[in-house]
Order: structure tokens, then sequence, then C-alpha cells
């Protein structure tokens, strides 16, 4: 298009007379000529990106190197932002990395900001896409990405994209489409909105448990009646309450919201025969981590409990007192070790001091 707009000023010059105005008016349309080419390109690439788009259930375009070249082409400032996710298909089968989860997240991500704005001029203002490794290694190289998940941002001010683009924090991947969508709204002035995550049991898995439940009430309630139900066994809510504060200090349910793998995977270890089960560093925990930290907790619970009930009904004093003592001794080894363990993970100590008036 600007070829044929330049070709068409060229004979413009050669059919008009040499004289002053139409001279300026040619050259003035010289200079217009690349404004209005880059506008046209523009356009033309939004129109395509939102075409593109409305084909993917979720909102996010398969991107690849030529399309990102594209992009990269317009002018700034850009009409648009664009947030992409790197993707590879040869890792999705690593635990420790769990791609194919937090795509999820990102593609979530992705339909909750169209459903938040729904055929208006604010989806314009961002698009998201995914790259993936086999089909666009240069554009891998371009952005010199070492390690996965990763994502970046591309501003619609981006002039140079080493200074301009924005690669979101590692810390945050664990937050899911949350995180994602706190560090859009940090970057540019986009309003993503709130994330709406599907429900956890469907319409007719509910319907389903319903009936189960109104089939199975009337034996219900004749056992709870006649009293021969595990809810009138004490020591059945007894192993129960010991098994929720298990879990609960070994932090399980955040594991499993967060899909948190047990352990990783050493990769400075060329055989990958090396499994790390605890990782120095503030902003992640392994699952192992949080039972170990768990256990300890528990022989300090359940030795909590056992002085407080059984062991005032022990009539001999000596026993009493040696079984007190070992009480306490492990209770506060089991202390000692969940701060040294968190000294080494975080680099945060405690200290001890004696109170003034001791001294």
């Amino acid at each position: 298009m600007h070829e044929t707009l330049q070709y068409f000023l060229i004979n413009l010059t050669m059919v008009i007379s040499p004289s002053p105005s139409s001279l300026l008016l040619i050259t003035l349309l010289f200079l217009l000529a690349p404004i209005y080419t880059h506008s046209n390109s523009s356009d033309a690439l939004l129109s395509e990106l939102i075409n593109l788009r409305s084909q993917s259930p979720t909102g996010v375009i398969h991107l690849n190197d030529s399309l990102l070249q594209r992009i990269l082409s317009i002018p700034s400032p850009k009409p648009f932002s664009s947030l992409i996710f790197f993707d590879a298909k040869q890792l999705h089968s690593k635990p420790d990395i769990n791609l194919p989860a937090f795509k999820r997240e990102f593609s979530l991500l992705s339909s909750s900001f169209l459903v938040n704005h729904p055929k208006n001029n604010n989806n314009t203002h961002i698009f998201f896409f995914v790259i993936e490794f086999q089909e666009s290694q240069s554009s891998f190289v371009l952005f010199e990405l070492k390690s996965l998940p990763h994502i970046r941002l591309l501003p619609g001010f981006l002039t140079d994209l080493k200074r301009d683009s924005v690669p979101m924090d590692a810390s945050g991947y664990s937050r899911g489409a949350e995180s994602m969508k706190e560090f859009v709204e940090a970057n540019v002035e986009v309003n993503v909105g709130p994330i709406h995550r599907p429900p956890a049991i469907s319409k007719k898995m509910m319907a389903a448990i319903g009936g189960v439940f109104l089939i199975w009430s009337p034996f219900l309630v004749k056992k709870i009646i006649s009293g021969k139900t595990l809810l009138h066994d004490k020591y059945m809510w007894m192993t129960g309450s010991i098994f929720v504060y298990f879990f609960s200090v070994a932090g399980t349910m955040h594991n499993i919201i967060r899909k948190v793998p047990m352990y990783l995977e050493d990769r400075n270890d060329a055989g990958n025969s090396k499994m790390i089960f605890f990782y120095q560093a503030s902003g992640m925990q392994l699952g192992t981590e949080g039972f170990a930290v768990g256990f300890l907790y528990m022989i300090v619970g359940l030795f909590l409990a056992f002085m407080t009930h059984v062991l005032v009904s022990v009539k001999n004093r000596g026993a009493q007192r040696l079984l007190m003592a070992f009480g306490l001794i492990v209770s506060f080894w089991a202390v000692k070790k969940v701060i040294y363990l968190d000294n080494w993970k975080t680099g945060y100590g405690v200290h001890a001091y004696w109170p003034s008036s001791w001294i």
C-alpha cells in the first residue's frame, strides 16, 4: 500500500507543473504517506486479532513468529497491549514445572476479561497470546528465555523489547489467574475485572448428589435416632480431630488449591535422579516441607493433649514428673527444628532475650 501511494505521487509530480505551491503539496503528501500507511496497518492487524480472538473459546490467540513480528513492527504508541504465555509441549509431563495448570489459569484470565468486557471498546486494549516453543523458537531466542513458566507483557508504549517489555515475577505464579490479573493491572491501564472460575461441582452432579441424599435420608435418620453411627463414636472424633490438626498445620489445603508439587527434580543433576524436598526460598513451599513441619507441630500438640488430659490422672508422682520432663524436652526439640527450618528457608532468625527486670 505504501509503495502504491508513493508511485502515485511520483507520477503526480511528472504531470503537475513544478510550481512552488504544487511542490509544497507533493512534499506534504510524501510526509503524510507513512502515517497513513501505519494507521492502515494498525487497523488491519487489530481487526485480524479481533477475528482470531473470536475463533478461540477462551479468547487466547495462538501466536507465531510472523504474527509477533507484525505486532512489534507497529510504531508506538500501539493501540493495544499484549500478554504472552510461553509454552512448550515437551515440558507438559514435568510435574515440577506444571505448565498445563499455568496455561489453564492464563486461559481463565483471558475468558474472564472477555466476560467482564463483552463487545465494547475496552476489550481491544489488551490481547492474550500463547506461543509454543517448537513452532516459534526464534521468538524464544528473541526474548532470551532460559526457563518456564514465563509470562511477558508488551505494553502499548513499547519501543525497545528488552527495556520496555515486563516479565512476570516467578513468585506470583502460585496464585494463578488472580496474580496474573494483578500483574496486568499494575503495569498497564487495563481493568481486567473479577476472575470467573467454573464451579467445582456441576449442576448435574449437584442434582445426582441431591437425589442420592433423598433416597438414603430415611435410613440415615433411623441410624441417627438409634445412635448406631460413626458420629456417636468418640474415638472417631478424636482421630478426625488429629487428622484435621495435622493437615491444617501442614498447609495441605494451600498445596491442593495451588497444586504445589511434593518435590522437584534437581536441574543441576545430569541424570535427574536427585530430588529436592526442601526449597530454600521464601516465595515457594513444597508439599514435603509442609508435611515435615506439620509432623513437628503435631508432636507438640499430642504431648500437650497427653499432659493436660492423661498425665494429670497418673497417681505416681515420680512417673508423672518423668513423663512431663520427657514431653517438654521432645516438644522443645520439635519447636527448635521448626525455627531452624524457617531460618534456613527465609533467612529470618528468632532470638531469645532475658527481660530487663531479671538482670
